[in-house]
């Protein structure tokens, strides 16, 4: 049986859109740790914060669903 890990090796060889959420899911987390590392944040970097974090979760959850499809179509082995 394939896991999710090998799936995602082999999604990143063959699909566009898995490579891009992956790329977007990537440069989310390097913003979010930017902003994570400030003290004190203002207003509008409260609400970026927020935004970037449900961006991010989008980008997994559709990554996730590219697996869960790619495990369901596979033959099984």
């Amino acid at each position: 049986m394939l896991t999710d890990e090998r799936i995602s090796q082999l999604l990143r060889q063959s699909n566009q859109e898995f490579r891009e959420l992956e790329e977007t899911h990537h440069r989310l987390d390097v913003e979010l740790t930017d902003l994570q590392r400030r003290h004190v944040l203002t207003p509008q970097e409260e609400a970026t914060k927020k935004h970037i974090q449900k961006e991010k979760l989008a980008k997994k959850d559709r990554m996730a669903e590219l697996v869960r499809q790619y495990r369901a179509s596979a033959p099984s082995a």
